[in-house]
């Protein structure tokens, strides 16, 4: 039975007193990185709506850099797209492409850092003092189970980031009571992955069974699982865990591509059966305020930040499967192209209602997805109406990732053609059926799903992670030319980031990745 939850409504200033702050950056603000007063009174935790408080608090942390809409800059670290200069929002992203990666990097290699760590720590605080509400008659204990998990999920989805991101790294899984407790040497890949799934298997034999409306369900817990072991190349075992997924009918391709990233599409119920997890923003709580105004619409409609390169528009097929370097169809200006295309990027000979941007694009491409053309010509203060909700996990994800993991586990077969089919199929694409004669090879299909990976979930902050899982990375990604006359700099060692400066004069016992 699905529990009753008081979620709505929550005031905004609540979930800012929820939230566990924390910089791991120095000493000096270890007060920070400890619980509000308003949060450790012997008040607090006495019943189920601190409960609640507590739980936004945890989610709250999901709203900011690269855990929230900024995920996007991601794909300024693979062959998707170039970081444009200067970016406010994510300073010394783009150096971090050209070979100036260090511990002293900053700006965006901190923010990388830092979010999952919040969202770690607002974790541990409050499975560390939730079973205090148990005093509350009305707050069963089932029911604290699956605000539990939800938080439990949260902390997966943080622990993900960081040992993609860095491999090796400190592992904490209770709140730390003071700073010698925070500085811990770096646990093996293996143990975090291993928290990752104990934390994901009890999100899912706990959360609810039912379609996605702002909290993680079981099924956000069983995507992401099936992630995780994809990523450690556990493929029949993400097969298995996706496919009881994908049998379970809570979710559904969508039937408009486009309105999965825009806030008003995300209303349609048929989106909403495509959404298995994101941060979700409402018009009270906008992408960014503070310190300057930001978002979605405003860095990427009008300011350009985020320009794809032309290699990622080539990956397009033609309309009716061809390759476009050998096709009958016209195909002059990318016309007759795969739909997703003009839906994800502006082209260079289409018209754009921003007529007069600031800065203009280097690479001859605009990102369009995700940014509300009707909204267009945007002006500063449009950074107050970009409140779409970041999708972290959809169902096109789950079946490509299902046929990726089914065909390296077991080869091809009608499932896999299956899952792929009804990703290209989708109303509004409607790609052709995948030839099966063509790619009855497994590594032929190997290809042709990391492509369909690429072309369905560009620019959503996917492909760095791929590139990487892959181990295509440096092949990809060093020597490549990209903007200011530059090329792009990707060493064996850069498979894993440095650890910030600030870490490591923080923890004594934080040991730098090799080669920084």
């Amino acid at each position: 039975m699905m529990i009753m939850r008081k979620y709505n409504n929550i005031p905004k200033w609540i979930i800012s007193a929820a939230l566990v702050v924390t910089t791991f950056s120095c000493d000096k603000d270890f007060l920070e990185k400890n619980p509000l007063d308003s949060l450790s009174s012997e008040t607090f935790w006495q019943n189920e709506d601190h409960v609640i408080t507590g739980l936004a608090g945890v989610y709250a942390t999901l709203t900011d850099n690269y855990l929230g809409y900024e995920r996007v800059y991601f794909e300024c670290l693979s062959d998707n797209a170039a970081n444009a200069l200067p970016n406010f929002e994510q300073a010394n992203l783009y150096e971090m492409t050209i070979g100036a990666l260090s511990a002293a990097s900053g700006g965006a290699l901190n923010n990388m850092f830092s979010q999952p760590y919040k969202a770690i720590t607002a974790s541990n605080y409050f499975l560390a003092n939730a079973d205090k509400a148990l005093v509350d008659p009305l707050l069963t204990e089932a029911e604290l189970d699956v605000y539990k998990a939800e938080v439990r999920f949260v902390r997966a989805l943080a622990y993900f980031d960081v040992v993609q991101l860095w491999g090796e790294a400190p592992l904490y899984t209770e709140f730390p009571e003071n700073l010698e407790e925070m500085s811990v040497p770096k646990s093996s890949s293996a143990d975090i992955y291993q928290l990752i799934e104990d934390d994901l298997n009890f999100a899912i034999a706990t959360l609810p069974d039912a379609a996605y409306s702002g909290h993680a369900v079981k099924g956000s817990a069983q995507g992401l699982l099936g992630k995780v072991l994809l990523t450690q190349e556990k493929w029949a075992e993400a097969a298995d865990v996706l496919k009881i997924l994908i049998d379970g009918g809570k979710f559904q391709i969508a039937d408009s591509y486009n309105d999965i990233f825009l806030k008003a599409g995300q209303a349609n119920p048929s989106v909403k059966r495509e959404i298995l997890f994101s941060t979700k923003y409402s018009a009270n709580d906008v992408h960014r305020i503070d310190p300057v105004p930001a978002g979605l619409y405003l860095e990427l409609g009008q300011q350009y930040y985020l320009q794809p390169f032309a290699d990622l528009a080539d990956a397009y097929q033609m309309s009716n499967g061809d390759d476009p370097s050998s096709t009958t169809l016209p195909s002059e200006n990318y016309e007759n192209r795969d739909p997703r295309l003009d839906m994800t990027i502006k082209l260079p000979n289409e018209s754009w209602p921003n007529h007069v941007p600031i800065f203009s694009s280097t690479t001859g491409f605009v990102m369009e997805k995700y940014v509300d053309l009707s909204t267009m010509p945007l002006t500063s203060e449009d950074a107050f109406e970009s409140d779409n909700d970041f999708v972290h996990l959809r169902y096109a994800d789950i079946l490509l990732m299902y046929a990726e993991a089914k065909n390296e586990a077991t080869g091809p077969d009608g499932n896999v053609y299956d899952a792929l089919d009804e990703v290209r199929g989708r109303t509004g694409v409607d790609m052709p059926a995948v030839d099966r004669t063509v790619n009855a090879d497994q590594s032929v299909l190997r290809e042709f799903i990391r492509n369909e990976r690429r072309v369905e979930l560009a620019l959503e902050g996917h492909r760095y992670f791929d590139i990487k899982r892959w181990r295509i990375a440096q092949a990809n990604l060093d020597g490549k030319p990209t903007t200011n006359g530059n090329t792009m700099v990707f060493k064996e060692n850069n498979y894993k980031l440095p650890f910030p400066q600030s870490e490591l004069d923080s923890n004594p016992e934080l040991v730098q990745n090799e080669g920084y």
